[in-house]
């Protein structure tokens, strides 16, 4: 079975070739809209369902999930992103304050540079933290937006890290991060109702 979920603002969209449980509870919900047949009309319709106030979630359904994939991301401009689930040697997770919301760093893929150290730079440049060990890859989260009337869809790959020295967080204020806090894993709930659902989903790996 294969499946990922992307995220229009708060809500999910379920790209799948099964029907899980969890897939089948969204689908049964009046304002979700599934769809089994992929096409231009089909995203269309999607795509002004989700800018409804009662949009609940989409699921798109087929046996062929490589080419669903594929067909899907056509109809948007994918940008490629990293960052890091930064944890210190007391096992705390960092956490930054960005636009009003809770937030993990994360940035842009450049050219030339593979995603492992597009992850590594970008919490070194938003966090000032220069110390760190990069981990395995946790999972990748997808999320969409617009921007100058193209619809974006960004897909970040996160990794776990660790930050073996003892240095001063400093905020980079040019990306509108105006705090950076340790946070102690039974803490993290407090905090889940200013995130991001995507976020929220890497931090159930903390």
């Amino acid at each position: 079975m294969s499946y990922i979920t992307i995220y229009f603002g708060n809500n999910p969209v379920f790209l799948c070739d099964e029907i899980t449980p969890q897939i089948d509870e969204y689908k049964h919900h009046p304002d979700a809209v599934y769809i089994d047949e992929l096409s231009t009309a089909a995203i269309n319709s999607l795509l002004h369902e989700i800018n409804k106030a009662q949009f609940h979630a989409g699921i798109i359904f087929d046996k062929d999930f490589k080419k669903l994939q594929t067909d899907f991301f056509k109809h948007f401009s994918l940008i490629k992103a990293a960052g890091g689930l930064v944890k210190n040697k007391k096992g705390e997770i960092l956490l930054i304050f960005r636009r009003g919301k809770w937030d993990l760093p994360k940035g842009k893929l450049d050219e030339n540079e593979t995603i492992e150290q597009c992850a590594k730079r970008e919490v070194q440049e938003e966090t000032g933290l220069q110390e760190l060990e990069t981990g395995k890859l946790i999972q990748i989260t997808y999320h969409t937006y617009t921007e100058f009337g193209k619809h974006i869809l960004k897909e970040s790959h996160w990794y776990n890290m660790e930050a073996t020295g003892n240095e001063k967080l400093v905020p980079q204020t040019e990306e509108d991060i105006t705090e950076i806090i340790w946070v102690k894993k039974e803490d993290i709930k407090k905090y889940l109702p200013d995130t991001f659902p995507a976020i929220i989903n890497v931090l159930k790996h903390a």
